[in-house]
């Protein structure tokens, strides 16, 4: 055979194979939950990654338990401070609920660094009495390798109860295992005040001056011993949550009064006990509901997150249409920070069969009705509203065919393409869709699981994955082209590398829309105009 050298001796083929690798996608390091090759994320990614997915119930291929594992040994491999970090953004911007406390638990045990980092923490974690019960609870179980509070988990406890209002602490005791007053009798805070000090007994059961106690407390005493009744009642109990009058019965009479006094949230929580207990059959009562619940000012003040209405969206399917009406306003106004693209931008939904799973896993009496395909569809008809012209891409083994409107609502668009769910999973399907057709596109999204392993069938090697390969190939044709992939599932693994083209992105909040929003803007491109933050 004649061997063709090239300059300095380098055999032109040689040469051409080079040119070729140099192009390639980078190898893969690890393999995802379908055993299929993805990439391996560092433990700082890592542990982001499962604070803004993990609820800790059983998803489609992971266990509580193995969640649990992966999350305590990431962050044990991180710096406490970051660890710090990753708890306090799980809680306020992706508002999790167990993941903080739990963090924020582990950092008692990573010794003087860790103790002051979870000091720091404590009072942007721990906003309310669950989270406090949450956190309790999870330094007892033992799962962190202790049973008990320790001088300064027991510290930060005292100065949180010492900090709450009597009517705070009267709120914040709904809940039990352990209760506010299983707490208060753990840590034995010191009362600031008389009025505190009367509801630190009231709590516990023990001798207390009444007078010292809110108005709304005592009537709600009264109302417990049957020697208040009706609406009357309920007049002198505002401020009461409703989850804690019901255990005496309320007629449609009183279940009336408390809808026309409810704030945003807690009439989201209550559509269906309304609609049980009457409410409902009164026209005017429809109509006050209505538009408390599509009020663009309610919505901004309650800080609605889409997938909260996702979720009243799905339960609620037996309510008047007005509404449901309602509901669908509100989250187009909760959607109101969705960036708008310049340019041709493609949306990329996983349909198939593992985004059936729920979205927060199974979880024994606390399993959501919301699935992680109906996430997917609300990310993408989200994003699909700004960007009208945008072009979706449902997938599952393959592309399914899809022709949105892009007039219809966000939560009919999000029906629509969860309709679709089922099949195996090839994240390479967009993409070879795209290259085959020769598209030219300024920015690809996706939501997915990442769990794909149907185009990894016939791939010998730790060459790239078909969706890296596939994206190669894109940015031969589209240089300026960015990638965004959004995981809604607690994954330590990935389909594509981060890098200056590529985001990856963690969570189901609507935190993920500021996030794609900041990072298009600061990379110097394809947004235009950074929508204004909700207050």
């Amino acid at each position: 055979m004649r061997l063709v050298l090239g300059e300095r001796g380098i055999p032109m083929a040689s040469k051409s194979l080079f040119r070729g690798a140099a192009r390639s996608a980078p190898p893969t390091t690890s393999l995802n939950h379908a055993h299929a090759p993805a990439y391996g994320l560092d433990s700082r990614a890592a542990l982001a990654q499962l604070a803004a997915t993990g609820c800790f119930g059983q998803t489609y291929y992971v266990s509580g338990r193995e969640q649990l594992d992966e999350v305590l040994g990431h962050a044990a491999a991180c710096d406490p401070a970051y660890v710090a970090e990753v708890a306090v953004n799980a809680r306020q911007r992706g508002h999790m609920k167990d993941m903080p406390a739990v963090l924020l638990a582990h950092l008692t045990t990573r010794g003087p660094a860790g103790l002051a980092a979870m000091k720091a923490a404590f009072p942007d974690v721990v906003d309310n009495g669950r989270m406090l019960r949450t956190f309790v609870q999870v330094l007892r179980s033992g799962q962190l390798g202790r049973k008990s509070l320790g001088t300064a988990p027991k510290k930060a406890v005292q100065r949180w109860l010492a900090s709450r209002s009597p009517m705070q602490l009267f709120r914040d005791s709904v809940g039990n295992d352990p209760s506010l007053a299983d707490v208060i009798r753990m840590v034995h805070p010191r009362p600031a005040s008389g009025a505190q000090r009367a509801m630190f007994g009231y709590l516990l059961g023990k001798a207390h001056d009444a007078e010292e106690l809110p108005r709304a407390v005592r009537a709600f005493d009264a109302f417990q011993r049957g020697e208040l009744t009706g609406v009357d009642a309920l007049a002198q109990m505002r401020g009461v949550p409703s989850r804690m009058l019901t255990g005496r019965p309320l007629g449609a009479a009183e279940w009336t009064f408390l809808a026309t006094q409810a704030r945003w949230q807690e009439t989201r929580m209550n559509l269906n006990a309304y609609q049980r207990h009457g409410v409902f059959e009164d026209p005017a009562m429809v109509e006050l509901v209505a538009q408390r619940l599509a009020s663009e000012a309610e919505v901004r003040r309650a800080k609605v997150f889409p997938y909260q209405l996702l979720v009243a969206w799905k339960a609620t399917a037996g309510i008047p249409p007005r509404i449901q009406e309602a509901l669908q306003d509100a989250m187009e106004h909760a959607v109101a920070n969705v960036p708008a693209i310049d340019g041709r931008v493609v949306i990329c939904p996983d349909v198939s069969g593992s985004m059936a799973g729920p979205i927060t896993g199974h979880r024994k009496g606390a399993t959501s009705a919301v699935r992680c395909v109906d996430v997917a569809g609300l990310i993408a008809a989200s994003i699909l509203r700004k960007n009208r012209s945008a072009r979706v891409l449902p997938f599952a083994h393959d592309v399914r065919p899809f022709r949105p409107n892009p007039r219809d609502s966000v939560m009919t668009l999000a029906d629509s393409l969860a309709a679709l769910c089922g099949g195996g999973t090839s994240c390479s399907a967009p993409l070879r869709t795209l290259n085959r057709t020769q598209a030219r596109v300024d920015a690809v999204i996706f939501v997915s699981d990442n769990e794909s392993w149907m185009d990894a069938e016939g791939r010998s090697g730790w060459g790239g994955t078909a969706l890296m390969e596939e994206w190669t190939t894109l940015k031969r044709r589209n240089p300026a082209a960015k990638l965004v992939c959004i995981d809604l599932t607690p994954n330590v693994h990935a389909q594509s590398v981060q890098r200056a083209d590529i985001l990856n992105v963690g969570g189901f909040s609507d935190a993920v829309f500021d996030v794609i929003a900041g990072w298009v803007s600061s990379s110097g491109g394809l947004l235009r105009k950074t929508p204004a933050r909700r207050e």
